[in-house]
């Protein structure tokens, strides 16, 4: 990552003036932008932000984000754009975030404009009536029962009905041999909300359910194909919380994870299905709640732009690209110019994904978006950092840059790179109000 971060320092130069000559492109087609609707300008544009290290460090708000909501917030106390949080976190429900984060900024936020990284576990129908085992902390089965899963067993009821399992800790090995105290159904499925209290606890017994096919009474059969289901939240490798330097994530533990099933079985771990920033999964999911908040308010005209404003590379700026390409690709495929442009450039037709290709699971569920980009943002008040010492062959620095990204995420330097640099989450509001030409009224 390093290395990544004098190089994009670097384009911030660049990336700016190449805006600004985009922004008269935009600003000549963007006429309907300001379109009144009740004596009020209707926005065609909508703002995801991420919550850590853009809108506050720990429990503490970053000064600029008062700033921005003061213009993101009308006189009655309403958005004047929609508005989603997309976080990572996956420790509470999304009510609770939003009440703190309605305390934290002092603007009125409600659940329906939060997005946490288990949300769009909603849409995993087929899992909800399974008996599932889930690692986390916090209210960990209620949780789980909001998102729809019907039969639930944390790791705690597991260690409890098989105390000879957990180990590593001396001090809680039970003194005398003991059976299993409570039988529990055989677990069908493994749902990771994010980082555990114990990870020597959470990491052998997830082992254990994936070694032994959910049946615990028996022993590891490491020769087993595939495993379990297992569904995962949060991939952030590292998060910034009050602290000078960022902290492990959820995604560090699932590098334990993976390493240690790899290590015993000689085979990777494989994922049902991976939540949270920088999978399409989440950005769709969110692009859906900013077309509700329009419905809601009545905003006739379709919300065709997002911009996602965030402090990592690795997550906000990979996610909101693969997202923006991902729309692209949906353009492209209703364009027959746009079609046949990908080919000559490309040569083969294989370049332009076919329409079963994205009959997928979250546009079956959330229906086709209206937006056509998703454009990204990056401010200097959390992960990355500008300050960074610029190397003397910045040519090789993208070579030499260690990939934050999940296993599962091939690192493209494309996707990294981020279509404004700003310093903090005001600045950013002020340069997207500027680009779509919005004056709030």
């Amino acid at each position: 990552m390093r290395g990544l971060l004098p190089f994009y320092r670097g384009l911030y130069t660049l990336s700016n003036r190449q805006a600004s000559r985009k922004a008269g492109i935009v600003g000549s087609r963007c006429g309907l932008c300001g379109t009144q609707s009740n004596s009020k300008p209707q926005p065609r544009f909508g703002l995801l932000f991420d919550i850590d290290g853009v809108l506050v460090r720990g429990r503490m708000p970053i000064p600029a984000a008062t700033k921005a909501f003061e213009k993101l917030v009308d006189s009655q106390g309403q958005f004047v754009v929609p508005v989603v949080f997309v976080t990572n976190a996956g420790n509470c429900l999304r009510q609770t975030k939003a009440d703190q984060l309605s305390h934290i900024l002092g603007v009125p936020i409600t659940q329906d404009q939060v997005i946490m990284s288990h949300s769009p576990l909603r849409m995993f129908k087929k899992f909800h009536d399974k008996c599932v085992l889930v690692s986390g902390q916090g209210p960990v089965l209620e949780i789980a029962k909001n998102v729809g899963f019907k039969n639930v067993i944390s790791i705690d009821m597991l260690r409890e009905s098989y105390p000879l399992l957990d180990m590593v800790d001396h001090n809680r090995r039970p003194k005398l041999p003991s059976n299993p105290v409570v039988s529990l159904p055989k677990i069908e499925a493994v749902v990771l909300f994010g980082e555990p209290i114990r990870w020597e606890t959470n990491l052998q017994l997830i082992v254990d359910v994936l070694l032994t096919n959910g049946n615990l009474s028996s022993s590891h059969q490491t020769q087993n194909t595939p495993h379990l289901p297992l569904l995962a939240c949060n991939m952030d490798l590292m998060w910034m919380a009050e602290a000078h330097s960022p902290r492990f994530g959820h995604g560090t533990f699932l590098v334990c994870l993976e390493n240690i099933y790899k290590k015993i079985t000689g085979k990777d771990l494989k994922y049902e299905a991976l939540m949270g920033k920088p999978s399409e999964l989440t950005y769709h999911f969110a692009e859906y709640l900013i077309r509700s908040q329009a419905m809601q308010r009545q905003w006739e005209l379709p919300i065709t732009s997002l911009y996602a404003i965030g402090d990592n590379l690795m997550t906000d700026i990979y996610g909101a690209n693969l997202y923006n390409r991902y729309l692209e690709e949906r353009v492209a495929r209703k364009n027959p110019k746009a079609v046949a442009k990908m080919v000559a450039a490309t040569g083969s037709t294989t370049a332009v994904p076919r329409e079963e290709e994205i009959d997928s699971l979250w546009e079956s569920e959330l229906a086709l978006p209206s937006a056509t980009s998703c454009k990204s943002v990056l401010v200097c008040t959390g992960v990355y950092n500008p300050n960074a010492e610029v190397p003397s062959d910045a040519n090789h620095c993208i070579k030499e840059t260690v990939f934050h990204g999940h296993r599962d995420f091939i690192f493209d330097p494309g996707l990294v790179e981020p279509g404004h640099i700003v310093q903090d989450v005001a600045e950013a509001v002020d340069l997207i109000f500027e680009q779509e030409k919005f004056v709030p009224q």
